[in-house]
């Protein structure tokens, strides 16, 4: 009886243990799967954490590349700046010549206006006096000689002529008035006589000191005589002449017609255009 009472009991716990292996084993199964599972996620995380460093030493090893890169750039672009300043300061110094070259230049160009100017001034203030002294010589051709002095310093005083052509004219004109005081000539012309009578005449000049004429009947001398009449310089005929200028006047004009042969005739110093002493 004792021994089948145990049996039962026996098969109960064999049972009972079968029950308790078996959830073991699942147990363990169950903790092998997640063994497995911890390791796939390991392995993951390895992975992950292999391709990380990858990509830390990628990310360094490209950080170093990008350092050289910029400390290579940053040298090349200070060397390039440099070399900009060494240009920058080359052109700048090549400006500044060429300003100081123009500010020259702007300078001597000025300089040449100014005496230019001057000069332009100078050759009106001769030509002006050159208008004076023929407005105050004999009366030979005397109008048209003062109209080219005249326009000459109108066109000085204008600009209209250059200071070389207007130079170049006033030393043609000082000529024609050196030349006028030199040469001796001799027109037949009618002559207005200090009456009023007009006569035909030949009029014998001698530079621009002596004029004298006799009417085509030699009956009538004289002489053209200089005076000042409130302060101005006036000419008249003088025909109050003695026997010894009439004949001097006679002689002079004879020999310049080529009536009398060439000699040398001496005119007395009272036929000059400022008289003298008889």
């Amino acid at each position: 009886m004792k021994r089948l009472n145990i049996l039962p009991f026996a098969v109960l716990v064999f049972s009972l243990s079968g029950i308790a292996f078996a959830d073991y084993e699942s147990e363990i199964r169950d903790l092998k799967m997640q063994k497995e599972m911890l390791n796939s996620e390991i392995q993951t995380l390895n992975t992950r954490i292999a391709a990380t460093d990858s990509m830390l030493r990628a990310d360094v090893s490209r950080h170093k590349l990008l350092e050289q890169r910029y400390k290579a750039d940053s040298e090349r672009r200070l060397a390039e700046i440099d070399s900009l300043n060494a240009k920058i300061r080359k052109v700048a110094a090549s400006l500044q010549q060429e300003r100081n070259k123009q500010a020259r230049a702007k300078n001597k160009s000025e300089n040449v206006a100014a005496k230019r100017r001057a000069l332009r001034l100078e050759l009106a203030k001769i030509s002006k006096q050159l208008e004076t002294q023929i407005s105050q010589t004999l009366p030979w051709e005397r109008e048209s000689r003062l109209d080219r002095a005249k326009s000459l310093t109108r066109e000085i005083e204008s600009g209209n002529v250059t200071e070389e052509e207007a130079f170049s004219r006033l030393k043609s004109l000082l000529g024609e008035e050196i030349k006028f005081g030199d040469e001796v000539a001799i027109v037949n012309s009618p002559l207005t006589r200090k009456d009023g009578e007009i006569v035909n005449a030949s009029i014998l000049r001698i530079g621009n000191q002596w004029m004298v004429y006799v009417d085509e009947n030699g009956s009538v001398y004289g002489r053209l005589e200089r005076k000042i009449e409130n302060g101005n310089v006036v000419y008249e005929w003088n025909e109050n002449l003695n026997l010894e200028e009439r004949a001097a006047v006679k002689l002079a004009i004879e020999v310049k017609q080529a009536k009398k042969p060439p000699q040398i005739v001496n005119l007395p110093v009272s036929l000059s255009v400022v008289g003298g002493g008889k």
